[in-house]
């Protein structure tokens, strides 16, 4: 309906690591369908969003940046709608994951969660971690380094004083699965469910994909990994969504990752559609 204006709110660069172009070409895509169903849809930088009056009560966001977050669940409070949610975007950060994910059931790897100034070495030996990945627990990754693979805990102590010395506070250590390594995008609420290997693609944002390798072809169910990623984004609040998951030998399914409205590069044009029409159901309940 061409009388509801949303405020569109474009991705900062510096949280599209390697991706500035297919985050922003997904967001255009997505905008541009919801103006061919009759909605105005008026584009922001997320600079814009943070120091002016957003007057639309509808908002469709790439945010990631904290002061846009909290901004958008002060918005979300005054009876706004955000799509996806202030509060969902945050629930992605790592620690807040992990804990929501696990805390519901949801099939994910062992994992703690620690200080980074912390003596690991024994609670990862009385764990029975090995090789494991560290990851910064406070916010989404930036950089390269805010994800890390180590082979040994006392490897793992290194990383984690790295990790103290660049001022990250809190770390998610998940064990390593060995198994197929699957990329996912989902819409929530729609059928959309679009599923890949990234290494076989050439698919990469820090080259992390390296470590399982080349794709075994183990089957899996793809009716339960699209149940499993459902129920993440439920629990989590996200409705434009993606992750990674890993398919183990026997076909058992992990999610390692999940993110709040990720590139969708290669099922760009299939997803944009089901995004705005996700977006319009939610308008038209939320009236």
């Amino acid at each position: 309906m061409a009388d509801i204006e949303i405020a569109g709110i474009m991705r900062a660069g510096a949280y599209s690591p390697n991706h500035i172009g297919n985050d922003a070409a997904i967001f255009n895509a997505a905008a541009e369908q919801l103006r061919k169903r009759g909605y105005v849809v008026n584009i922001y930088s997320e600079e814009q969003f943070k120091l002016n009056e957003i007057k639309e009560n509808v908002i469709l966001n790439m945010c990631r940046e904290q002061s846009s977050i909290a901004k958008l669940q002060q918005l979300e409070d005054q009876g706004k709608l955000v799509i996806n949610s202030g509060y969902g975007i945050e629930n992605c950060t790592r620690e807040r994951m992990t804990r929501i994910l696990l805390g519901n059931n949801i099939p994910y790897p062992d994992s703690l969660i620690v200080d980074t100034n912390e003596a690991i070495k024994p609670l990862l030996k009385k764990s029975g971690f090995q090789s494991c990945w560290i990851k910064r627990g406070d916010f989404h990754a930036m950089h390269k380094e805010d994800v890390s693979y180590v082979r040994h805990p006392e490897e793992a102590q290194e990383v984690l004083q790295e990790y103290f010395l660049r001022g990250i506070k809190r770390a998610v250590i998940n064990v390593h699965l060995t198994g197929d390594l699957v990329k996912f995008y989902g819409v929530r609420g729609t059928p959309f469910f679009f599923w890949f290997y990234p290494f076989d693609e050439g698919h990469s944002k820090y080259g992390h994909e390296a470590i399982n390798g080349k794709s075994q072809g183990i089957k899996f169910n793809l009716k339960e990994m699209k149940n499993i990623c459902q129920r993440a984004a439920e629990e989590l609040n996200v409705v434009i969504y993606g992750g990674d998951c890993i398919v183990s030998p026997e076909g058992e399914m992990r999610i390692i990752d999940f993110n709040d409205w990720p590139s969708f590069a290669p099922c760009r044009n299939e997803a944009a559609p089901h995004i705005a029409k996700a977006v319009i159901s939610l308008i038209k309940a939320h009236a």
